[in-house]
């Protein structure tokens, strides 16, 4: 195994594709091709990670956090960020960032959070807009149905829950969601008088150049006409933060010390307690201010989020309750839902939690 394959794990889970333009994402240093000989999985790296790593003979660092956030003008090691590239190159230790791209996964940063405090019917607070696109081209029908299968097993048509394809009589096929789904949307196909089928699919924008393959592979012709357009829609499934309810509604005071103990947290800063008693709850881990106005929206009793300033507390309007939980804390688990998802894709190779707190944060 090489160290392309664990990270084909990770981007199965969370695509780059979908991470924050800011952000620098994927491998940071390292080469991909080398042999695995052990996997670190940390939130932060930092030199103390870099020596777990080295100590447990581990070549490869998972980390939450990127360690190269802005540009190195030079690697002298003059700074933190210097000594963990140096140290990690010395010792031909790769690492690999995951961020936003898992912050806007549906099973990434927030439904941890949500999933901690007991939060049901969740849904995505800020969905990403144009991560869906459309792929239209004309085939001869007798080719038809194998460059539809081929297309299928590359991932068009599956949006979400939406992996269902049916076919009629009448040459014209649906894409229906499963009994979950809402609403039910579908792609169809329909048939020209020149005997050649328009052939139109979905899929995530992560997956085109796989789409693309398979068309050039499986269709006849040498030339292929086909056009690839991107749709407006926002999807329900890629995005940041999340909003949903308790099971039942707690008094605001009882809420925010579940939330401390859940969240293993030592202080809680928030704004005026305007509500008596809370059921919808708003979560984005890490920096969440941009989502203030989002949470509002959304009818959110309180907002859980991290890195609030002395002025963001005064946009809560009375409308809704801010708490601030701490950035660190906001992500903590991360690291070991991280470690559970590779060890159960990886049964043949030590997946290792770091034991080092990188928080850099401390309280009195």
């Amino acid at each position: 195994m090489i160290i392309q394959d664990v990270i084909n794990h990770l981007e199965k889970l969370a695509p780059l594709a979908y991470a924050e333009d800011f952000d620098n994402v994927g491998l940071l240093v390292g080469d991909k091709n080398n042999k695995l000989k052990g996997v670190l999985v940390t939130l932060d790296t930092l030199e103390s990670i870099v020596d777990e790593a080295i100590e447990k003979k581990c070549n490869l660092i998972i980390s939450f956090h990127p360690i190269i956030f802005k540009g190195l003008k030079k690697i002298d090691g003059s700074t933190y960020v210097e000594r963990v590239v140096l140290k990690a190159i010395k010792h031909d230790i790769a690492i690999y960032a995951i961020h936003t791209a898992l912050d806007n996964s549906l099973q990434g940063v927030n439904d941890i959070i949500c999933n901690t405090l007991g939060i049901e019917n969740k849904k995505i607070l800020l969905p990403q807009k144009g991560t869906i696109k459309k792929l239209t081209t004309y085939v001869p029908q007798k080719d038809a149905d194998e460059l539809r299968t081929a297309l299928f097993n590359s991932g068009a048509g599956q949006i979400g829950n939406y992996d269902d394809c049916s076919f009629n009589t009448e040459g014209i096929g649906t894409f229906r969601g499963n009994d979950a789904s809402d609403p039910q949307v579908g792609e169809r196909f329909e048939y020209r008088k020149e005997q050649e089928t328009q052939i139109s699919v979905t899929f995530q924008k992560h997956l085109e150049s796989s789409i693309l393959k398979a068309l050039f592979a499986h269709h006849p012709y040498e030339e292929v006409a086909f056009e690839v357009t991107t749709l407006d829609n926002y999807n329900q499934h890629i995005g940041i933060g999340m909003v949903g309810d308790l099971p039942n509604e707690m008094a605001t005071e009882d809420f925010l010390q579940f939330v401390k103990r859940k969240m293993n947290v030592s202080s809680i800063k928030h704004s005026s307690l305007i509500k008596d008693k809370v059921k919808r709850i708003a979560v984005l881990g890490g920096s969440g201010s941009f989502a203030i106005s989002a949470a509002k929206s959304a009818q959110a009793d309180v907002f859980i989020t991290a890195d609030l300033k002395y002025h963001d507390f005064f946009s809560a309007e009375n409308q809704i309750i801010l708490a601030d939980i701490g950035h660190y804390e906001s992500e903590q688990f991360t690291k070991t839902f991280l470690a559970n998802y590779l060890s159960k894709k990886i049964t043949n190779f030590a997946i290792v939690l770091s034991t080092i707190n990188t928080n850099p944060v401390k309280y009195l």
